[in-house]
């Protein structure tokens, strides 16, 4: 019986440079050993083999038929270690791997695509994956340990407790987008009341206020949301066709088609927060995408008439 157990890397590593070399002489100077270690040591890796694997020559031994087969695989063995050593090296150093990346929707309009733009440029041999997803699963998935990176918002469900650590990144200001020909279309920014009697295009509510709900209530008015659409490309061709205004987050500014306007509003704006989530030991990877997530700047929230 073949003890599989006693063939460890460092007896493969023994096996190939006697091997190479053609002498346990050599073979011991080169790794650092007593020729007499050597000995032993090829007489244990022998014995756990199930038989010679080299010939013992009056200058020096060569490989047996048993010797040249367990060598083949000895090298494959010790380059993948190698192999696997450099990738681990390289995983650490934050060149090298892959990164796994989760983003809520609207951070994968400008800020996640930019920042994975100037991390390609930086770290080219490191492969990027992306999840897109409410911020609850993100959560799940980064403490399963199947994200490395998450970029998560306190709306509508708040901050998770729990998780690794969390990186404040930005406020996501909310702002309103008009059609070009409404009257209001031509102004730099906008008094929420103002927009008291206009309908409001929004999502399904979940059960809770919403952040235009809770809004128009400080400014002294309840908000029609008789139509209500759940995506953003959806919203826009509502507003397009003069149904109705809506909140755009900062972030999505940049999908705003452009037969809309978006102004800012005056006073205490709506706003969520933007924060990344890592793993209690995140990857140099990253911690070097949230560096860069923390550079995005916002396209001009006040579009041209």
């Amino acid at each position: 019986m073949i003890n599989v157990n006693a063939l460890d890397a460092g007896a493969l590593r023994l096996l190939d440079e006697v091997a190479r070399s053609g002498s346990f002489t050599a073979a011991a100077e080169l790794l650092g050993y007593t020729q007499s270690a050597v000995s032993r040591r090829v007489a244990t890796l022998e014995r756990a083999a199930g038989g010679p694997l080299f010939e013992r020559l009056a200058r020096g031994v060569r490989l047996t038929p048993a010797g040249v087969s367990l060598h083949r695989h000895a090298v494959a063995v010790l380059d993948r270690l190698e192999r696997a050593g450099e990738e681990l090296a390289a995983i650490h150093g934050g060149s090298g791997g892959t990164l796994r990346v989760g983003a809520f929707a609207t951070a994968n309009v400008d800020l996640v695509p930019g920042a994975l733009r100037r991390f390609a440029e930086r770290r080219p041999e490191v492969e990027l994956r992306l999840v897109e997803g409410l911020t609850g699963r993100l959560m799940e998935l980064l403490d399963a340990g199947a994200l490395d990176v998450a970029v998560i918002s306190d709306y509508p469900s708040g901050l998770p407790v729990e998780g690794g650590r969390i990186v404040p990144l930005r406020d996501d200001r909310l702002l309103v987008a008009l059609p070009r020909t409404h009257p209001l279309a031509g102004d730099d920014t906008l008094d929420l009341r103002d927009l008291a009697e206009e309908s409001w295009i929004e999502a399904a509510q979940g059960g809770q206020p919403t952040l235009l709900v809770t809004a128009c209530a400080a400014a002294g008015f309840t908000p029609r949301t008789g139509l209500r659409v759940a995506e953003w490309t959806g919203k826009f061709g509502f507003v397009a066709a003069g149904l109705g205004v809506t909140l755009v987050p900062e972030l999505a500014a940049r999908a705003v088609p452009a037969d809309l306007v978006l102004r800012p509003l005056r006073g205490r704006t709506p706003a969520r927060r933007v924060y990344a989530a890592l793993p209690r030991t995140p990857l140099p990877a990253a911690l070097e995408f949230v560096r860069l997530l923390g550079e995005w700047e916002a396209c001009s929230t006040v579009s041209p008439m």
